[in-house]
């Protein structure tokens, strides 16, 4: 489903989090022990089927902020432009990304009826200003979640008068020489990452990340290296769509965890299994930064895939206690 590789970011530092792995005895070490509600001392929670994900909170802020925002060529931006993207970013949050992204990976409908029937159902071109008109074209990621925001940048875009194509242009590497030549105007983003993409492309050779858990800080970088080559962002919108950790219902009902403090203060132990990409293990923000940022120590890693069918199978079968998934995931959907 995914394009983005957000276990990446911040692979600056990743060295000194896997000296921190060593220096505990390993990213399988124990240590801890299990209060009320996990197992014995040490021995961490073992995996619990079950058919219901839920994302464990992220007390400690170990994830940077990756909030939905439109990218925008900077000579094709305008106020009313900016307007109807912004009204996007508005609309959507996190829950509503969710159920957007079931309605195509679950449900199976098009990403363009699945925009046009939430744009319908939240009132999206509602007082939406005219602007100068034209030809528009919004890129798209080649991930159904992106495809599904580029329609709704068409929706909004062809209420405020423009005449708007969607158009799917691969990863970020090809969409956004694209964007700054102009040759698309608009692209659906995702805050920390593309900061951090521009940041290497400015400033190659940089190990400072210009992203952070403080939204308006990681905007803030953005906007500055995304004016040095040409382009402009909406607003962030609520919805975010980054590295997250889930678990199933019934592993938090039993073993009483909502944060990934909680995991980590009850569930350290030999018998918790963390499931993720074969990177995820010396990441910042994957188990290196679980150890760094959390102190939480799995038994056992199970390697798998980046957030997708195999890590969710994983925990809904039983074969993995928590894992790496994308927040705003169709899988997560309520019910």
């Amino acid at each position: 489903m995914h394009a983005r590789t957000r276990i990446a970011v911040g692979a600056a530092g990743a060295l000194a989090a896997a000296s921190f792995l060593a220096g505990c005895g390993g990213a399988g070490s124990s240590g801890t022990e299990a209060p009320r509600g996990g197992t014995a001392a040490g021995a961490g929670c073992a995996p619990v089927a079950g058919s219901k994900l839920v994302v464990l909170d992220d007390d400690k802020k170990l994830q940077n902020t990756d909030n939905v925002i439109a990218a925008v060529n900077a000579k094709a931006a305008n106020p009313a432009l900016l307007a109807a993207v912004d009204k996007v970013a508005a609309t959507l949050d996190t829950s509503k990304l969710i159920e957007l992204n079931k309605a195509v990976d679950v449900d199976r409908k098009t990403p363009k009826v699945a925009a046009e029937q939430f744009a319908s159902a939240n009132n999206l071109t509602a007082g939406l200003a005219q602007g100068p008109g034209g030809k528009l074209t919004v890129g798209a990621a080649n991930f159904s979640e992106n495809q599904i925001l580029g329609e709704l940048y068409r929706i909004a875009l062809t209420a405020a008068g423009y005449q708007v194509t969607v158009q799917q242009i691969g990863n970020r590497e090809l969409y956004e020489p694209a964007l700054e030549k102009g040759e698309i105007q608009v692209v659906p983003e995702y805050a920390a990452t593309m900061a951090e993409f521009l940041n290497k492309k400015v400033n190659p050779g940089t190990t400072t990340e210009i992203s952070s858990p403080d939204l308006d800080k990681t905007v803030s970088g953005l906007r500055t290296v995304g004016e040095k080559v040409g382009l402009t962002f909406g607003q962030p919108s609520p919805a975010q769509d980054q590295n997250a950790f889930a678990v199933t219902q019934a592993f938090a009902d039993k073993y009483g965890v909502k944060t990934i403090s909680e995991l980590a203060a009850k569930c350290s132990g030999s018998a918790t299994v963390l499931a993720g990409p074969p990177e995820c293990p010396q990441r910042p923000k994957c188990q290196a930064g679980l150890v760094q940022v959390y102190n939480f120590k799995a038994g056992k890693f199970s390697s798998l895939d980046a957030g997708g069918p195999q890590t969710k199978s994983a925990l809904t079968t039983g074969a993995a206690s928590v894992g790496l998934v994308f927040s705003s995931d169709g899988a997560l959907a309520a019910g």
